[in-house]
């Protein structure tokens, strides 16, 4: 039995979280800074940065309360090193290994993207290894094949902006708040789908890597040659929306089908888009295949998914306490590749 401190500082949520390897997720809590990054159009890394210090140690302390435990009572710290705004990554590394240091137990740096990766194992129905997953968040859209904790392979990757990117560029083109791509999909709902028909890219590539730049533009380029009323700016995100999902969805099934696998997990903040779970699942349902998703409040980034990732790996290796740390704001996930 394993008491795991989570610590995710990634970005511009601060999350902590206390899972237990028998018991499951005991708390866990999180704050955001969207607020403060709003009026400035996107994160200030050094801002961020100050703001998790800020937040850190009072989570620390808040979910210890909700699972009525000591820091005493820990076995390991895990933390998110990498990928990241290395300012805001130094904070949580810096925080994880003094503490556990002064307890005298193991830190154990995370990959941000496996802890996406394996957290719908947190929910019920959890998948089974092997799968593909769909990683898809502001930063990052990827298709991996999970084949076991630290066996991972790269099926396909955005070779420009991410779909979040999409998502949020979209957004702002339209004159919505930072970050857009929840507001966006509030908007698309009461769009007229079809009116308006924007590019796929890659969608017949022949391969499993996707490309939005080229849809940011054309969602540019369609904002300047209409008169953005109330009505239009909800067809162009309906629009906007639709050319996403169609090409995450089915890049998503090519996956399956080239792997001949049949279950589907989808991790990363655009996993909670509404529109991107009913198309998977109808297209998922057609082919056979299932699809596993988060819940929704593990969808962004979360402390929750970090602890978990620790734990697992906590079971795999032998952990020796050298609180010496290091971040890695650029980390390919194979890198992490056991066996």
């Amino acid at each position: 039995m394993k008491l795991i401190l989570g610590i995710e500082s990634s970005c511009d949520e601060t999350g902590v979280a206390l899972y237990h390897t028998e018991r499951g997720l005991l708390a866990h809590a999180l704050h955001s800074q969207i607020a403060m990054h709003n009026e400035y159009g996107g994160v200030v890394p050094e801002l961020a940065s100050r703001d998790h210090v800020r937040h850190v140690l009072p989570l620390i302390r808040e979910i210890a309360a909700q699972a009525d435990c000591k820091l005493t009572d820990i076995d390991a710290v895990a933390y998110t090193q990498g990928p990241g705004l290395s300012g805001a990554l130094l904070v949580g590394a810096s925080v994880a290994c003094s503490l556990a240091y002064a307890l005298s137990i193991p830190a154990l740096g995370v990959h941000h993207l496996e802890g996406h990766l394996l957290s719908p194992l947190l929910s019920k129905p959890a998948p089974e290894f092997p799968f593909v997953a769909l990683l898809v968040s502001g930063g990052h859209t990827q298709l991996m094949r999970v084949d076991g904790v630290g066996k991972y392979t790269l099926l396909g990757e955005t070779l420009d902006d991410a779909a979040g990117e999409a998502f949020d560029k979209s957004a702002k083109l339209l004159g919505l708040n930072y970050p857009g791509g929840a507001e966006l999909a509030i908007l698309a709902l009461t769009g007229t789908p079809g009116r308006f028909k924007l590019p796929r890219p890659m969608l017949h590539s022949g391969d499993l890597d996707f490309s939005f730049s080229g849809l940011k533009t054309a969602v540019r380029t369609l904002s300047k040659q209409h008169t953005l009323d109330v009505q239009t700016r909800a067809d162009i995100a309906c629009a906007a929306q639709e050319a996403i999902v169609e090409v995450l969805a089915s890049k998503a099934m090519a996956a399956l089908k080239q792997s001949g696998l049949k279950q589907l997990v989808v991790a990363g903040g655009v996993g909670a888009n509404q529109q991107l779970r009913a198309q998977l699942d109808r297209t998922a349902k057609k082919s056979g295949s299932r699809v596993f998703y988060p819940d929704l409040e593990f969808c962004t980034d979360n402390g929750a998914m970090i602890a978990f990732a620790g734990a697992l790996r906590l079971q795999q290796q032998e952990t020796k306490r050298d609180y010496r740390f290091n971040v890695k704001p650029r980390w390919d996930l194979q890198e992490l590749n056991i066996g």
